[in-house]
């Protein structure tokens, strides 16, 4: 049976695919150009498919409202950090060729209508959705008019408002993958919520699904693996002893390096069935026990416990399930000890 895949620059990504290991340089920069490569630099090394970029307009994006309220992680405003931490278009621009020279996908998530231009204009061949916009209806429908795959984080949000969500990118066609995440930095693993992720592939089973984690470790993405999960996200630097806002958070080039070989071992683990796989039958042969003479057995004896026995290996015709069937049957000829007993000696 095949799963729902979204594809994105000749990337297919679905349950059926490696998981796509997204590395969110986001703001981590803090505004430059130059720090910006350097972590380009290192999500290369690391073997990274898909580098992740926030486009901030700041005027479009935030109200003046915003220069009074500061996030949970900082000690100045939301509409100064984004302020400071904004490329220029120009810059965000050369960021997205230089992602793009490297043989890695660029894309970014808008977080007004004007960054959603800008990006649109740049050709990008997808967009990511924050959490803080997947209930933001009007800038949606705007990103859904543009006909390209949609990735959307889903936090702070309720299995019904992101149903309106996926609404409007199903109405416009548009590829719509989900991804749970908690937007606190950093999550702790209580509130990572692995049900809360399952709760979404089961709300929505055609489409793929993944995890956008704020933990410090990898431990919550390579767990969401296991559940299901074709798209991890985390955010990124190229060295822990940045300053940024969302390093705490950040995977480094070995994490990141750690994450994509292992996420990708995780999901050769995924599915199958109860059942012996057709690989163990070297280790039945041995291991398993079928029933054998423990004293010589003459012709017309009754099979007792002080006669049979069951051994290994698991080579002979009567399997151990079948032991408690033969006690007080007859034996049709005589048996020397220690033989692998067959059902043509019982009468």
């Amino acid at each position: 049976m095949s799963h729902p895949y979204i594809e994105i620059s000749g990337r297919k990504i679905g349950m059926d695919f490696p998981p796509l290991v997204i590395a969110e340089i986001g703001i981590n920069h803090e505004g430059s150009l130059q720090v910006a490569k350097e972590m380009v630099d290192a999500a290369q090394r690391a073997g990274v498919e898909v580098v992740k970029h926030q486009t901030h307009i700041v005027e479009d994006e935030m109200s003046s409202a915003a220069k009074s309220v500061i996030p949970g992680n900082a000690t100045v405003s939301i509409y100064d950090i984004m302020e400071r931490c904004a490329l220029s278009e120009a810059e965000e621009y050369e960021l997205m060729q230089y992602v793009q020279s490297k043989g890695m996908i660029f894309i970014s998530t808008p977080f007004s209508r004007a960054a959603a231009n800008r990006l649109e204009s740049f050709g990008v061949t997808a967009y990511k959705i924050g959490s803080g916009e997947c209930n933001n209806y009007p800038l949606l429908q705007h990103i859904a008019s543009f006909g390209k795959p949609v990735i959307l984080s889903t936090g702070m949000n309720t299995i019904e408002s992101v149903q309106k969500a996926v609404a409007i990118f199903d109405k416009a066609k548009v590829p719509v993958a989900l991804l749970h995440t908690t937007n606190l930095y950093p999550t702790p693993s209580h509130l990572v919520r692995f049900g809360a992720m399952q709760e979404l592939h089961y709300a929505f089973p055609d489409k793929v699904f993944g995890l956008s984690d704020h933990t410090l470790n990898n431990n919550a993405c390579l767990g969401a693996v296991a559940l299901g999960a074709s798209i991890l996200e985390r955010h990124f630097t190229d060295h822990m002893k940045r300053t940024g806002p969302d390093i705490v958070c950040s995977m480094d080039e070995q994490n990141c390096k750690d994450l994509i070989t292992n996420s990708a071992e995780i999901a050769t683990m995924r599915g199958g069935v109860k059942a012996p796989a057709e690989e163990e039958q070297v280790t039945i042969d041995f291991a398993f026990a079928t029933v054998c003479s423990i004293a010589p057995i003459k012709k017309g004896e009754v099979f007792t416990k002080n006669n049979i026995w069951v051994k290994r290996p698991g080579t002979g015709e009567i399997f151990a399930e079948y032991y408690n069937d033969l006690i007080g049957k007859v034996a049709v000829r005589d048996l020397e000890s220690d033989v692998q007993v067959r059902w043509d000696d019982v009468q």
